[in-house]
């Protein structure tokens, strides 16, 4: 596997970290009744940028030939990996906008539903529980 290939699993091992850390920064924000802090947000922004990169560089890596290992669901790999999630996170931003005060809890919902969605997608990269 070339760099860009090794790259692009690593960081498919850092977005469902992340998200898995937005999400319990979330829970404990909502428990605690406190604002989050500009470090919740940092995260999100910093995912939602990492998010767009893995988009492009697997489409790079689709297009040069390079794909999950072959199985009757990689499919799952690119829907799982860049289409839900960054649906959910339009959708958050859409709902936040309109709903004032339940940003946290938006975005923590979303963030558990990435967690769930891009560790699916790294599992069906990797080959792994297909």
């Amino acid at each position: 596997m070339d760099v860009v290939g090794q790259l692009h699993r690593y960081v498919g091992y850092i977005v469902p970290a992340g998200f898995l850390l937005l999400f319990l920064w979330a829970i404990v924000s909502i428990i605690r009744n406190r604002d989050p802090g500009g470090g919740f947000w940092g995260v999100l922004a910093f995912l939602q940028v990492i998010i767009g990169i893995q988009v492009i560089v697997g489409a790079t890596l689709f297009l040069g030939g390079l794909r999950p290992p072959p199985q009757s669901n990689a499919w799952l790999h690119y829907v799982y990996g860049g289409l839900f999630p960054a649906g959910l996170l339009v959708a958050a931003h859409v709902q936040a906008r309109k709903r004032e005060g339940i940003a946290v809890i938006l975005f923590g919902i979303a963030a558990f539903l990435c967690f769930g969605l891009t560790s699916r997608a790294l599992m069906t990269g990797l080959g792994v529980g297909v």
